[in-house]
C-alpha cells in the first residue's frame, strides 16, 4: 500500500510538473518572460510572431470576435513601422501604449490605419482602452538583432 501511494505522489508531482511548463514548451504563455503576464488574459495570443528584418507589419485591430489584435504579440527589428488597420468589428477601438510611447484616436471603420515606427528596442504593452477588460491587449517587442 506504501508502494502504490509513493507511487502515485511521484506521478501526481510529475504531471503537475508538466503541467506548469507546457505553456513555455508550446511558447503560448507569457508569464515569467518579458511580458510578465501581461497576455495571459489576452484574446488571439497563441505566441509571438517573429516580424523581424520587415521594414512595415501589420496588425489587425477587432480580429476575430471582434475584441482582438491579430498577432497579439509581435516581434520586430527597430526602425520598424507597425501599421493597426481596422476591421470594423466589435464597435469603436484604439491603440494606447501603456507607457504613453504611443496613441492612436478612437476609429470606428474598416480600413482605417494608425502607424508607430519604433527606433529603440523594448517591449511595448498597449491595449484598446474601451475593451481593456474583455481581453483586448497587444505586444511589440521591439529587438536588437
Amino acid at each position: 500500500m506504501d508502494d502504490t501511494l509513493g507511487r502515485r505522489t511521484v506521478l501526481t508531482a510529475v504531471a503537475g510538473g508538466l503541467a506548469a511548463t507546457a505553456g513555455c514548451l508550446g511558447g503560448t504563455s507569457s508569464e515569467g518572460g518579458p511580458y510578465d503576464g501581461w497576455l495571459d488574459n489576452a484574446n488571439n495570443f497563441e505566441g509571438v510572431v517573429d516580424r523581424t528584418g520587415r521594414e512595415e507589419v501589420p496588425v489587425a485591430v477587432g480580429a476575430g470576435s471582434g475584441f482582438s489584435f491579430d498577432p497579439a504579440a509581435v516581434r520586430i527589428s527597430p526602425g520598424t513601422t507597425v501599421v493597426w488597420e481596422w476591421t470594423s468589428f466589435g464597435g469603436g477601438h484604439n491603440v494606447v501604449a501603456e507607457d504613453g510611447a504611443f496613441e492612436s484616436e478612437l476609429l470606428f471603420e474598416e480600413g482605417e490605419t494608425f502607424s508607430h515606427t519604433f527606433d529603440e528596442p523594448g517591449v511595448y504593452r498597449y491595449v484598446c482602452t474601451p475593451h481593456r477588460t474583455q481581453g483586448m491587449l497587444g505586444v511589440v517587442e521591439d529587438v536588437d538583432e
